[in-house]
């Protein structure tokens, strides 16, 4: 595995869980904002953060994630703002100032919204502001969803050509299967093009969240196809991945992306 190295230099791209950031776990906007702020001051970092339809939650007495696609649109109404105003808030502590961008699945997939978003990006961290990347969930419908931030961050990590793309969530590391079942075993490294045979991945067991392991392997292949090196791990082993521990399941970019 490749240590992760803060003074690298590195452009990286960071995503979120919503359930990491969310209810009770709220507290961890601090450390995974210590963290990219270590990242920011020697290199380059965005983040991709669930969290706007969790976030909005509380405030419109919502105990679970809604299933009515207006009600999911007011929710990210609300909680986009609360969430970007909690980044910025933890983000002045270091001097950073933090840049929202809200996409859709049609800005990834037309050419010049594409171009747009990339130009802007670009000129963002140019003048060192910290990009925070979420869906627009206010707009999106059911059809035209990315369908869960893992691939957002990944389409990002190769949309501004990333180095490295680190994947947070709830979980370590992937496992051969759930971790609650019998001789479930971490996987420290997968190989470029490893099909993962045997290897049994969990859906998500957040009541907030969209994402599981699944949608993290395919975020990771569809990176590491464009030669981004990922890394997944939980969200509070950030600080120590940083610190130079192997931490996680890496896995490795895909060699002949003429990176």
């Amino acid at each position: 595995m490749s240590a992760v190295d803060p003074a690298a230099g590195e452009r990286i791209v960071v995503k979120v869980g919503s359930s990491s950031i969310s209810g009770e776990r709220r507290a961890q906007i601090e450390p995974l904002v210590d963290a990219l702020a270590r990242l920011h001051a020697h290199g380059q970092v965005i983040l991709v953060s669930s969290g706007a339809i969790a976030t909005g939650m509380p405030f419109l007495g919502l105990d679970e994630r809604p299933v009515d696609l207006p009600l999911q649109q007011a929710a990210a109404a609300v909680g986009q703002n609360v969430l970007m105003n909690r980044y910025q808030r933890s983000l002045t502590r270091h001097e950073v100032v933090a840049a929202q961008i809200l996409l859709t699945a049609s800005d990834m997939e037309m050419d010049a919204h594409r171009a747009n978003a990339r130009n802007a990006i670009e000129r963002l961290l140019e003048l060192r502001m910290l990009p925070i990347v979420n869906e627009n969930d206010t707009v999106a419908t059911h059809e035209i969803r990315f369908g869960d931030n893992d691939r957002l961050a990944a389409l990002v990590a190769r949309l501004v050509g990333a180095d490295r793309l680190i994947l947070l969530s709830d979980i370590a590391s992937l496992r051969t299967a759930p971790p609650d079942e019998p001789g479930s075993a971490p996987i420290e490294r997968v190989a470029f093009g490893d099909p993962l045979d045997g290897v049994r991945l969990g859906a998500s067991g957040s009541h907030v969240g969209s994402g599981g392991a699944a949608t993290k392997v395919d975020a990771a292949r569809l990176a590491a196809d464009a030669g981004v090196r990922v890394t997944l791990t939980a969200t509070p082993l950030l600080g120590r991945l940083l610190a130079g521990e192997r931490l996680g399941t890496e896995f490795e970019p895909n060699p002949t992306a003429g990176r």
